[in-house]
């Protein structure tokens, strides 16, 4: 039995592409890893399994407070899930909901946060969660944002981009690697080696560029258009989209830029995300 190491990330930032990479370095077969066995590898913190069988309510009668008198429970079996450190999959914030922290630190060794300029996270969210882009800029705005319960899945508390990000990053912690989503697009080296010396793996450049090709955006996408991906939401014509940085410019107003701006601008400081057009 070993700790948590948490895979954490607001939606639609980068968090698959992580899971992906890892199973692949890992795994290190000479095709890609299959995507949609993932969860066979990383747990999904918000699984309903690991709660359920702490609970005599009926899945469908959950409410938020009694999945959160369980969570820690469920976050000690996930522990026991592998010999070694288990790899855990969140959307939620650092914090506390109905009294109770959404991780369980007592079972924790440490985390990765994945971090993206939310003028394209918004985009992403458009298909992810079927909403308009006014919509979508609400909802990264709002510290109240939760998902429902349902197909299989108790609810996340996901908060703000900005409440998020913050909970996450804001102090130093060497038990918690952040890495920004540009930089895994831009420099993959230097930004998955990272994630391999944080972890204390030391791949050879062999392994750790083929489990960077077999992660890449194109070759998760190839294996969506021919197997399908089962974490697809129904809103979305596909999970693997396009992947690309600065898509914002062709496809938001420059008042829905500054709408991002002004909602989060202290975090987007923080990560370079302000472009400087757009600065005071």
């Amino acid at each position: 039995m070993g700790g948590i190491i948490w895979l954490a990330s607001y939606p639609k930032s980068g968090n698959t592409w992580l899971r992906s990479f890892l199973y692949n370095l890992l795994r290190n077969t000479p095709k890609p890893a299959d995507i949609n066995e993932l969860d066979q590898f990383c747990l999904g913190e918000s699984s309903a399994q690991w709660y359920m069988r702490h609970l005599k309510t009926p899945f469908e009668e959950l409410t938020p407070e009694i999945v959160m008198k369980v969570r820690p429970f469920a976050h000690a079996d996930m522990t026991q899930a592998f010999p070694d450190s288990v790899f855990v999959k969140t959307h939620n914030f650092l914090g506390e909901w109905h009294g109770v922290p959404l991780h369980n630190m007592s079972v924790t060794a440490g985390g990765i946060y994945v971090v993206r300029n939310p003028l394209d996270v918004v985009l992403s969210m458009t298909h992810h969660f079927g909403l308009t882009l006014e919509e979508a800029i609400e909802r990264m705005a709002n510290e109240g944002a939760i998902t429902t319960t349902g197909e299989g899945h108790v609810p996340e508390f996901h908060s703000s981009w900005s409440a998020h990000v913050k909970s996450w990053t804001q102090h130093p912690n060497p038990q918690l690697l952040v890495l920004r989503y540009e930089d895994m697009l831009a420099k993959p080296r230097r930004a998955f080696k990272s994630v391999t010396k944080f972890l204390g793996l030391k791949p050879s450049t062999e392994r750790l560029e083929r489990a960077i090709r077999h992660s890449s955006f194109k070759a998760l996408k190839e294996q969506e258009e021919k197997t399908g991906f089962k974490e697809r939401s129904e809103h979305a014509k596909a999970f693997f989209r396009s992947g690309k940085a600065e898509q914002w410019r062709e496809e938001l107003t420059p008042d829905q830029v500054r709408a991002i701006i002004d909602q989060h601008k202290e975090q987007m400081e923080r990560f370079g995300y302000i472009p400087a057009d757009y600065k005071d």
